[in-house]
């Protein structure tokens, strides 16, 4: 074949026949690296033309190879880099991963119309801008915030990254990468805290030289005021009697069907709702919802742990619940030396209606007399 090399990539990319196909592959990767591949507007509009003619007309396996050849290319021509980026996704994890041409808007295109596996490459892609980053945030996709909570350079600033903090209280898969992002800061490090497991609470604890048993008693304050106006905090002031209402109702009809379970408890406490958990509790344990907050408001946790052995609570969750409900109640029921021993007795009892009994013998000197008379009479 005679001609320039781009003349004769162009006749190639013309040919239909397996055995042209698998040289214009060979010398395109060829040609890649000549000076002529970057060099020229004729140069330049011909390796166009032979690529849009490829990605017309090419196989499959055709267009992976070309993706995988062009992915780290600063000459690629845009339109061609942006249509394999919109291709299947094991063509377009090269291109998205790597590909120089791709712009912010490029990027945050991906992000409005292609796969949610489009869209995870690109919370993948190393160095990604603010822009971008604050185009994932408020998408709001739990698998692709989580990829770019994984992508340690990401150039995410302080409120993109308290606000993947702040969902991380309902997106567990986020918790992990969080507490391990290079930018994490002490301050959100201490609203992390409060809704992880025990492990990242370890590591937390060891990377802030945190005092885990400080971060208890005082972490539903900082968490509050951290997140009040946060996109994934708590609702408005002017919203809060509805919302409680609609909690109420929601409660009223789990039970009615036969649906509410000792598992709804903990959700609601990682889901950052409180006075749900307070309405959950009460109707399982067949306890009016004041006794169980005047439990919470305690300095006695082991009110608590007899209400949920009252419902079939494990001894082995109740930490957990504990901890999110102090953080979500400004540090209480808060622990004192004989804490301990008492929870430990709060599951001794031999049936949970004996646990719901006690429960309400040590909670009725804590309600105000209306209260105390009302249930005396019930």
């Amino acid at each position: 074949m005679t001609g320039s090399p781009a003349e004769q990539l162009l006749g190639l990319a013309r040919s239909r026949t397996t055995a042209d196909r698998e040289k214009l592959i060979q010398a395109l990767a060829m040609f890649c690296d000549t000076p002529e591949a970057g060099a020229g507007a004729r140069a330049v509009t011909m390796v166009n033309d032979i690529f849009m003619v490829l990605v017309a007309q090419a196989e499959r396996d055709i267009r992976l190879r070309l993706a995988d050849t062009l992915a780290p290319a600063r000459w690629a021509p845009s339109a061609l880099v942006n249509a394999l980026a919109m291709d299947d996704i094991e063509i377009a994890r090269p291109i998205i991963a790597k590909s120089p041409v791709l712009t912010d808007s490029d990027l945050i295109k991906l992000l409005v119309i292609a796969t949610i596996d489009h869209q995870i490459e690109v919370a993948r892609r190393p160095d990604i801008s603010t822009p971008v980053v604050s185009a994932i945030v408020e998408r709001g996709h739990p698998a692709v915030l989580t990829a770019l909570a994984a992508n340690g350079s990401a150039q995410i600033d302080p409120d993109g990254l308290a606000k993947l903090v702040a969902a991380s209280r309902t997106i567990a898969s986020l918790r992990g990468p969080l507490a391990r992002h290079p930018r994490l800061t002490a301050e959100l490090a201490f609203a992390l805290y409060s809704w992880v497991g025990q492990a990242l609470r370890q590591e937390l604890g060891q990377r802030f030289v945190i005092d885990p048993e400080a971060l208890e008693g005082a972490m539903g304050s900082a968490t509050g005021q951290a997140f009040a106006e946060s996109a994934f905090g708590p609702a408005s002031v002017s919203g809060e009697v509805d919302r409680r209402e609609m909690e109420t109702r929601l409660i009223a009809k789990l039970q009615a069907a036969g649906q509410l379970r000792p598992g709804f408890l903990l959700k609601s406490l990682r889901d950052g709702k409180l006075h749900l958990f307070k309405l959950a509790l009460a109707s399982l344990a067949n306890l009016r919802t004041e006794e169980v907050r005047a439990a919470c408001a305690s300095d006695r946790p082991e009110l608590v742990a007899l209400a949920c052995a009252g419902v079939g609570i494990d001894r082995s969750v109740l930490p957990t619940i504990l901890s999110l409900i102090r953080s979500l109640n400004d540090g209480r029921p808060r622990a004192t030396e004989h804490s301990l021993r008492d929870i430990n007795a709060a599951f001794t009892h031999k049936s949970a209606e004996e646990a719901i009994a006690v429960f309400r013998a040590e909670v009725q000197p804590m309600l105000p007399i209306e209260s105390a008379e009302r249930l005396h009479r019930a």
